[in-house]
């Protein structure tokens, strides 16, 4: 996994609009969100495929497969889908594909 500094949360939310909010949060209530689509629109035009390519990411270099190797993701041991432990557990609840199939 990429070392990231450690960052702490200031009471302000991080989107920018200046929300308190309590000690332990980085954002208000959907703004985690907000800020994602603002970021991804001020630095890619707001294209996923923009921000993927301008990372090195595209149909030959798996986003979903670097996340299984370095970032703690999994893959559901009976299908494809690919995503962090907690949404593979709840994948898994649900699905009926059998590998191979």
């Amino acid at each position: 996994m990429t070392n990231l500094p450690r960052l702490i949360p200031t009471g302000t939310c991080w989107c920018g609009c200046g929300t308190e909010i309590g000690l332990g949060s980085f954002f208000a209530r959907g703004h985690d969100k907000v800020a994602e689509a603002a970021f991804i629109a001020v630095k890619h035009g707001g294209s996923i495929p923009q921000m993927l390519h301008a990372n090195g990411f595209g149909p030959s270099h798996s986003v979903t497969a670097k996340a299984v190797e370095e970032a703690g993701w999994q893959k559901c041991p009976r299908c494809d889908y690919v995503g962090a432990p907690a949404s593979v557990r709840n994948h898994e609840k649900k699905c009926t594909a059998t590998k191979g199939n």
